[in-house]
């Protein structure tokens, strides 16, 4: 079908989307290429770890009473949770919404993004559904996060007080990398981009009332992207300047929108290899403090029951997102706590996902510890964020002391990065969590991972 042929509007979006409509895979840096590799391996594990929970039970109910099932034959998309088929859109929902639930995807600091949530989801299940091989695939994931991170850091601090930018960003991020699946051209590019605009959304209200909203997030950011791509391809027309123009998403979701983030150094800047790993089975605004309680506790040798309290030096974002969750009766809610998470430091010495549980929420030592954290806003700290999410503590002791430690990149960062084998180590400790795939299918999953940019295709990854 012909879109219909009103005059090109020229900008930022037009721009960003010729960039997307005309990257090819043999411009991608070959390191990019395995950094994706790495993402993919590290999201495909996040899947199946949030397999079993509630929410993700109600998605795969869902998806089963509106959206096609059983042996679809090609052009069916897996739902890796349950090792079912869909179409595209339902197993594209249920594997973001999955995926987002153990908080150990992947972060983008500047645009405070998770892009593997929304990308890898809407791409894989286009990807499945075309036939599309795993060079084309790994393409149109770095189109995606090349999209998502720079629209994220277009909408700026001011849109992440009030906007999950999972749920905002991670709409065009999902219309981006199908939308070059599709083999969209600059104009229908465009115009998914201007379809998944209108339908981005993302509230963090949810955080004080422990809703499942988190999920619906991703979820409907990855449906909606991917659903904007293919409406355009068939000639459906978006708004084409949905970022910058008079009523656009800057207009409606920010004060501090710079335009000039959209198009910042477009194929010679690979914001997809600036992408951190989670360490942590936590919030990502509370690891800069993680990582610095335990490297004060261990360069010093204080025990949990020497400290008397710890103040955390944390930027405006942290406070934002973690500051209302003061009681956290959950267990998504208590990786929303900064009390919760480093009570788990001082007393286990990690915040993995084993401590993530209904038995920590009811301990009493880790009760106490929560009420002795406290977050103050720290000029240098926030001045730095988002481009640098520095941790500073200071830890007060039962014998009157006052300890202070810094930590400039923490773990998972590009400087301080994840190497393949922690991501094979952290991807089959996180299989095994609720039984999503044994040691030898995961094994099997990672080495396919590790040589995806050869692979004939990308279905079939569970039996």
């Amino acid at each position: 079908m012909s879109v219909p042929s009103n005059p090109p509007v020229a900008g930022e979006t037009a721009a960003l989307s010729a960039f997307l409509a005309q990257l090819r895979p043999e411009q991608i840096p070959t390191e990019v290429v395995a950094r994706c590799e790495d993402l993919f391996l590290d999201w495909f594990a996040c899947t199946l770890a949030g397999r079993s929970a509630r929410p993700v039970k109600i998605f795969e109910g869902f998806a089963a009473a509106m959206g096609p099932s059983g042996n679809l034959g090609p052009a069916g998309a897996q739902v890796l949770t349950n090792r079912t088929a869909s179409s595209p859109l339902f197993a594209a929902m249920v594997n973001a919404a999955a995926s987002h639930v153990v908080e150990q995807d992947d972060l983008h600091n500047s645009s405070v993004l998770h892009p593997a949530t929304v990308v890898f989801p809407a791409a894989l299940a286009t990807a499945q559904s075309i036939g599309a091989s795993g060079r084309d695939f790994i393409a149109a994931c770095v189109a995606g996060y090349e999209c998502g991170i720079r629209v994220g850091e277009f909408l700026g601090r001011s849109h992440y007080r009030v906007f999950h930018t999972t749920g905002t960003a991670g709409t065009l991020a999902a219309a981006a990398a199908v939308g070059h699946l599709l083999r969209l051209d600059a104009d229908r590019m465009q115009h998914a981009l201007g379809s998944a605009g209108t339908q981005a959304a993302g509230l963090w209200e949810f955080l004080r009332d422990a809703a499942d909203s988190k999920q619906l997030h991703t979820a409907k950011a990855a449906g909606n992207g991917l659903t904007a791509a293919w409406l355009a391809r068939d000639g459906f027309t978006g708004a084409r300047r949905i970022l910058e123009g008079p009523t656009g998403m800057a207009a409606g979701m920010s004060t501090d929108a710079d335009p000039a983030c959209l198009v910042d150094r477009l194929g010679t800047r690979w914001a997809l290899a600036e992408t951190s790993f989670k360490f942590h089975a936590s919030c990502r605004h509370t690891h800069p403090a993680a990582d610095a309680l335990l490297e004060l506790m261990q360069s010093h040798g204080i025990a949990a029951d020497a400290i008397a309290g710890v103040r955390c030096h944390v930027h405006q974002g942290a406070i934002d997102v973690l500051g209302p969750v003061t009681d956290p009766r959950t267990i998504h809610q208590s990786k929303f706590s900064m009390g919760f998470v480093l009570a788990q430091i001082a007393l286990h010495g990690r915040a993995g996902l084993g401590e993530f549980t209904d038995p920590a929420l009811r301990d009493a030592e880790v009760r106490a510890f929560l009420e002795r954290v406290t977050m103050v806003l720290d000029p240098e700290v926030d001045g730095a964020y988002p481009k640098r999410w520095l941790g500073r503590v200071e830890v007060f002791t039962t014998d009157g002391r006052r300890i202070e430690q810094r930590i400039d990149t923490p773990k998972g960062d590009p400087g301080n990065t994840l190497t393949r084998p922690e991501l094979e180590d952290k991807a089959l400790r996180l299989a095994a969590y609720a039984d999503g795939a044994s040691p030898a299918e995961m094994r099997a999953v990672i080495a396919r991972c590790w040589r995806l940019h050869d692979e004939a295709g990308v279905r079939d990854w569970l039996a």
